[in-house]
């Protein structure tokens, strides 16, 4: 999976940029009987927002209309004004990610339930292949309430190669057997140096705990009590080692408005972050699997179980996901998901490290079967050697009309380019040739309007990213009945997946393929230059980052629907 780049800081203060324009845009009318809907993307006159916001906007961010708060967000409150007096009808959307916390207080009233399955019976009653299949499937298998670690599949290739290639040199190697040696010692060198500098990274967040650690405890001596503030730090003179290299980081702590314990929370998640690369992505030896199937042999599918929510202390990432999607909207609890009317079909499948093709396939092919219309895949990776269960998978939903959005990844790169092909993809040798037209693939951007509207992180591509949505500071469901600010792809994908899952509630006669075009076309638009993710400062057209430079827009998306629906009659 990993395609959430970490990014720590101890310092919280965030501000809002100013902006320019941008310039000319399409407008589309519809009239129907004696009214008329306007679908507008030009910008021309939005200046982006210059003042801080407070701390309920920022988590608000992405719900936002552009042109009345000056914030690229999707219009919401405008699109449920639009089917207010519409009735619309239950979609599944069915979320492939790690567990889903189904008991959230935010999430239980959404969860989809198959009614066709007799509660823990043990026994297979709508015979479909999944015994008490209640709420989804769990392809990762374990015990319940486990996390499930995993290699990366860069790593995997290398320990499957290893037996025949490792310790050897090129001129002892087969004439026939070279390309394969070659592409394994490309591997090797890959795995090598990523484990070495995780290594690093984890001693260096190690290091940043030990020296504020050492540090508070010498300042509390030196001041003489256990509480202290900021003035009191730049008050401290003092030759003290320690402190001095401790002091300017408990001054970011404390200005943050963090507790220490809080600042050192998040330095550890950076130690646990590169722990997990070192001891187990990039860990050749590592064994993750504990389902029993061999992973490839696509036809030994009867495997893992019903445990949807996998670990509430060591994974979010799904729970997170599926908020932002369905979170219970008004019901005074937490946040706003982007779409009601939603029905949370749950299958693991993404473990922490790289998930297997195979699990993929089938967790696709799972909520076609079972009746989901949208499929949220927030998650990815470099290398897939079994990608045309993938693709047939794909195909298979087309085939049953269902739309899924996927995230673009969180590389800061060009996609377009072979060799940074992001998978699972739905073009897999030319960006312009997809094999299936049922896939959204989605970018993530910020809520600055102006040059710093990509986020940093984002993969882009003009022909395999389709669009771009909100993916920076984006507040959702973290198990436990919690909530948390997060950023990626990730996040920008199942604000996609929201408002298709609304187009499909309000408007179920348009295909997967209509509502994916519908959400690309009606997407607002801006035509400035902007810092082209993983780059400092290398400046380009927003239109020249996706299929058409668009940005989701919820209010557009069902105006445009209901534009398309009524002109058929």
């Amino acid at each position: 999976m990993k395609i959430i780049k970490l990014v720590l800081g101890i310092g919280l203060a965030i501000t809002v940029s100013s902006c320019g324009t941008t310039k000319t845009a399409t407008t589309t009318t519809t009239t129907e009987a004696v009214k008329t809907y306007v679908v507008t993307t030009a910008t021309d006159n939005v200046v982006a927002r210059a003042s801080e916001m407070s701390k309920e906007e920022v988590q608000n961010w992405p719900h936002m209309n552009v042109y009345s708060d000056s914030i690229p967000g999707m219009s919401l409150a405008k699109a449920y004004e639009f089917v207010k007096d519409k009735k619309g009808q239950t979609v599944i959307v069915g979320v492939i990610d790690s567990g889903v916390d189904i008991e959230h207080a935010d999430l239980k009233n959404v969860a989809w339930t198959n009614e066709d399955e007799i509660v823990n019976n043990g026994k297979d009653d709508d015979n479909n292949g999944y015994i008490d299949d209640i709420h989804g499937w769990n392809f990762l298998g374990g015990e319940n309430g486990s996390t499930a670690p995993e290699q990366l599949e860069v790593t995997r290739l290398v320990a499957k190669l290893a037996p025949k290639y490792a310790d050897k040199t090129a001129d002892q190697i087969a004439e026939a057997d070279k390309a394969e040696f070659e592409y394994y010692t490309k591997l090797n060198e890959e795995v090598t140096s990523e484990v070495k500098q995780a290594a690093g990274q984890k001693a260096f967040y190690q290091g940043m705990i030990n020296t504020v650690t050492d540090a508070d405890k010498k300042v509390k001596e030196l001041l003489g009590k256990d509480e202290y503030s900021v003035d009191d730090l730049m008050g401290l003179e003092t030759d003290d080692k320690t402190v001095g290299a401790g002091k300017r980081m408990l001054m970011n702590i404390k200005a943050s408005g963090a507790t220490l314990e809080e600042g050192l929370s998040r330095v550890q998640r950076g130690v646990d972050y590169f722990s997990s690369q070192v001891e187990t992505m990039y860990n050749v030896d590592f064994k993750g699997r504990v389902t029993g199937d061999n992973p490839d042999d696509f036809f030994d599918n009867k495997y893992g179980n019903n445990y949807v929510i996998g670990s509430k202390d060591g994974e979010m990432h799904g729970t997170h996901v599926s908020g932002i999607i369905c979170a219970e909207r008004n019901n005074g609890v937490g946040m706003n998901g982007v779409a009601h009317n939603v029905a949370l079909m749950v299958v693991r499948a993404v473990p922490d490290g790289d998930e297997y093709d195979k699990d993929v396939a089938l967790a696709i092919r799972y909520v076609v079967d079972n009746g989901a219309k949208v499929v949220n895949m927030s998650f990815g990776k470099a290398y897939s050697p079994n990608s045309e269960w993938v693709y047939d998978a794909i195909k298979y939903a087309e085939k049953h009309d269902v739309l899924l959005v996927k995230a673009a990844g969180n590389n800061g790169e060009n996609i377009d380019m072979q060799e940074h092909l992001h998978y699972p993809t739905d073009s897999p040798i030319n960006g312009a040739t997809e094999i299936a037209d049922n896939v959204l693939t989605v970018g993530a951007m910020t809520r600055h309007f102006d040059k710093q509207l990509c986020a940093t992180f984002s993969n882009y591509g003009k022909t395999r990213v389709d669009v771009f949505a909100p993916g920076l500071e984006i507040y959702s469901t973290v198990p436990k009945d919690e909530y948390r600010s997060i950023q990626g792809t990730s996040m920008a994908s199942p604000e996609v997946a929201g408002v298709a899952a609304l187009v499909r509630s309000y408007y179920p006669s348009l295909t997967a393929s209509q509502v994916k075009h519908i959400i690309i076309d009606s997407g607002i638009e801006y035509h400035g230059n902007v810092i082209v993710p993983g780059t400092k400062d290398e400046e380009k057209s927003f239109d020249e980052l996706s299929v058409k430079g668009r940005i989701l827009n919820a209010y557009n998306a069902l105006v445009m629907a209901h534009n398309m629906v009524n002109a058929k009659k």
